[in-house]
Formats: C-alpha cells, structure tokens, sequence
C-alpha cells in the first residue's frame, strides 16, 4: 500500500492529484489553454488515437480539471472521475453514456425537479423511458424493476426531505436484477457518505454546492470504475462537450482542501437548529436525519459520518405562511443555492420543484407549507435568531 492509500480523506483532499511542473509551484495552477503543441505530427496521431496518452484538447483534457478529477476519485473511492459544467451536466453525461434507445430507467420520486424534468421531457426523445417509486420502499423497487430496466437512480438523503435509502441493500438488489445503481450524493459529499463503498457504481456530483461551498462556480462530476466512467461517460464529455472549464476547476480544488471542515461544522449547525426547531410551537414537523425522529435515523447513523446540513421544517397555512416566514428573515439568503458559507432558504414547492405538477409534488411529499435550509457556518445563535424572527411572523 502506498503512502497516498494510507492517508485520510481531509489529507487526501488537500495532497492528491496535483503534478507539480518543472516551475515548482506548492498550489495547483490554472492552465488556461484551449490546446496544446506536439513534439511533431506523428506524436499529435498518436494523442488522438489514443495509443500514447497526454494532453489533446482541453474540452477534455486538462490539467486542472484532471487534478480535481484524481482527487474527488480519491476521496470517493473510484477508479476515474469526469468533471462536467453543472451537476444536471453529470446527469445528463451519465444516461447517455450508459443508458439507449428502449432501456427503461428507475428513479426515486424524491429527486430534484429538473432532475424529474430532464428524465420526463429530454431522455423519453431517446426512447428511454423513466418510472419513479418511493425512496425508502425496497419492495417498490424490486417490483418496478423489468426486464428492460437497466439504471436505478436515487439521492439519498433526498431533497428537500432528506429522506433515505439503504444502498447496500438496493445496489444488492440492482446487481441482482442486471441493474446499474447511480447515487447523487450531492447533500453528503465523500466526506460524510461513499456510496461506492456501500455497492453503488456510480456516484454523481453538483460541484456547485458543498465542493464549492462558497456558491462561486457550476460544475458537476461522474465518479466510479474505468469502464463505465472512464471510457462511456468520458465518451459523451469528448463527443458532446458539457465541460468544466479550468477556472471552476480550480475554485474547486481549493473547495476540496476545506471540504472536511466543512461538512462537519455544517452538520453541527444543522443538527442544534434541527433540534430546536422540533420543539418550536410554530413548526408541525422537521426533515433532518439526525433526529430520533427521522424514519431512517437508524440508517443514517449506520449509513453516513453525520447527518449533514440540509434540513427542513413545516409551517401550517400553506404557501402564504412559508412565504411570510422567508420573506421575514433579514440575514438568511433566500436563494435555491445549497451547501455554501452562508445559509440559504428557500420555498421548494414554487423554487426547486416549481416546475412539476401539483400531482408530482404531492407523490413527492412537497408541501406548500415546507421551508428549506441550507445550515451555514455563521454563529448558529444567529441562524437561529434569523428562523425565530420568520417564524414570529405567524
């Protein structure tokens, strides 16, 4: 085993993937360049054959965007990572890469919006059809699952509700039924949860939330093994160009070096506001896998490292209420953004999940009266004082 497999993640996030240049420099440059010159003619053939390997064209190979990729792979615990221009990029990049015409793709019906968007409306133009099933419920997924089923497809925890699934168990199932397992692990990031670990084949990223953490830069990332990842959702960045682009890289790489930090001062934040909202007369019901309350806080504390920063909580009186409680809050960003230094708030039935029917919302558990929070890294005392004053607006 090799120093770098020793180390540990918050190392790993801050030592890998970086190849120095004969400049020496100690922080990873932004290699700004759209090509790159060859030593002659055959050398560039034999670049774009494949036959020697090297830098061809930064719509897929650069220098930057390849070290944030070594190092989320790293941290994630697969063999190759691709980085693309957002997260529905990765999404997308993924499903044509690994699914065709006539292959029929399962989704948790807790997703987000676009998500459910960009299966309904785009995928079904390739003849790829989508049907969804309650996150937590394996039964429903075993008896969803056809002959022509080829993807199944979750977030766990879910957003707004963070509700989860067991995917040891799911991938199990997958596997069993010649299924691939993809996991959206935006929410938890590798430091608080690796679905590869527990069975998934690929894992998906919005770099733009926590991996940022300070709502800079969109970019997303595909992790898993060298065939799937490496060579089919590779093929589909070469071909069709959704690529992150060297600066956002970079804004990345250094989002990755305080990635553990991070997280777990978020789930602290998260986890006291969690605990007093479920005391609060003016709060019918709080969503946060650190709560006894939580459906599945035995499987999340089995699951993942902490319960992360994302949470939400129900008001009574429907949009006009949650509405009334944003709109009163005077330090909270209200902004669909997630996983950044500052807390955010948003309104998931007419933000995130505006876009689909009141009917999908429903199977969704998206109320009108749902609130949710992006826990930040202020003073929690100030966070807290923030939701009180929205909430005295009732």
């Amino acid at each position: 085993m090799s120093i770098e497999e020793e180390w540990k993640a918050a190392t790993k996030a801050i030592r890998l993937g970086h190849h120095r240049t004969e400049e020496g420099e100690h922080s990873p440059p932004i290699f700004t360049t759209s090509s790159y010159v060859y030593e002659s003619a055959a050398q560039a053939a034999a670049r774009f054959s494949g036959d020697e390997p090297g830098n061809i064209y930064s719509r897929f190979t650069n220098p930057t965007v390849r070290t944030f990729e070594e190092r989320l792979a790293a941290l994630e615990g697969g063999e190759r990572c691709v980085a693309t221009a957002t997260g529905m990029a990765a999404i997308l990049s993924t499903c044509l890469g690994l699914l065709q015409a006539g292959d029929h793709l399962l989704s948790s019906r807790s997703i987000f919006g676009s998500t459910v968007i960009l299966f309904d409306k785009y995928l079904s133009l390739f003849g790829i059809e989508t049907s969804y099933v309650p996150l937590s419920d394996l039964d429903a997924w075993e008896q969803a699952i056809r002959p022509e089923t080829r993807m199944l497809f979750v977030e766990t925890p879910s957003n707004p509700l963070t509700e989860m699934v067991d995917i040891r168990a799911l991938a199990d199932l997958a596997h069993a039924k010649g299924c691939l397992m993809v996991v959206d692990n935006c929410f938890c990031t590798p430091i608080l949860q690796r679905p590869l670990e527990l069975g998934a084949d690929v894992v998906i990223h919005s770099a733009t939330k926590y991996i940022d953490g300070q709502g800079r830069c969109m970019g997303g990332a595909v992790v898993g093994n060298e065939q799937l990842v490496g060579e089919e959702v590779f093929g589909v960045l070469r071909t069709a160009g959704p690529s992150m682009s060297p600066f956002n890289a970079w804004v990345f790489l250094h989002g990755l070096e305080t990635l553990a930090l991070r997280m777990k001062a978020h789930s602290h934040n998260a986890d006291l506001l969690a605990q007093w909202l479920a005391q609060h007369p003016k709060v019918s019901r709080v969503h946060y896998p650190g709560l006894p309350s939580h459906p599945q806080a035995a499987l999340a504390a089995k699951q993942m490292d902490l319960p992360g920063g994302m949470l939400a909580f129900k008001v009574s009186g429907g949009k006009e209420a949650a509405w009334k409680v944003i709109d009163s809050m005077q330090m909270i960003s209200i902004t669909a953004n997630l996983g950044d230094v500052k807390s955010t708030v948003t309104h998931p039935a007419t933000t995130t999940h505006g876009r689909l029917t009141p009917e999908q919302r429903a199977d969704a558990g998206i109320s009108d009266g749902l609130i949710r929070i992006s826990a930040g890294l202020e003073d929690v005392a100030d966070i807290q004082a923030d939701i009180e004053r929205g909430l005295g607006s009732l």
